[in-house]
């Protein structure tokens, strides 16, 4: 016998939907020692790929790459976007141009940063933990 869980199948429908035919932009924010940023955004890629969406843009945030960064590496670098202001726009500019539906992080969101980023990118924004 099988047993599903309703609001995770809910949960999977409403993004398949929400992924299916969508052109999607991946973003991370990544330590500066992190040398598979790469191939972490590569696996998101397949992920998104299997929900039907369209990987058109990658766009990466290193921490501790600058002097002064390194002590703060595993820190994002705003609690409200993850990403540096300047980054945050670049990502947004970039989202309107190529018409993204949806932006989804490497990383763990909050739903504040869901919130802020949504309304930044104007698309729909998640995390990859959303789509296991």
């Amino acid at each position: 016998m099988t047993i599903v869980d309703p609001v995770n199948r809910h949960r999977s429908g409403a993004l398949n939907a929400a992924l299916a035919g969508a052109e999607v932009a991946l973003v991370g924010l990544f330590s500066a020692k992190d040398k598979e940023f790469d191939s972490k955004l590569d696996l998101l890629a397949s992920v998104v790929e299997a929900h039907g969406g369209q990987v058109v843009s990658r766009h990466v945030q290193r921490r501790g790459v600058s002097s002064g960064g390194a002590d703060k590496m595993g820190d994002p670098f705003s609690r409200r976007t993850l990403l540096t202001p300047g980054r945050a726009r670049e990502v947004a500019e970039d989202c309107r141009q190529r018409g993204v539906g949806v932006v989804v992080f490497a990383n763990p969101l909050t739903g504040h940063q869901r919130a802020v980023l949504t309304d930044m990118f104007g698309c729909l924004v998640m995390s990859g933990e959303d789509l296991r």
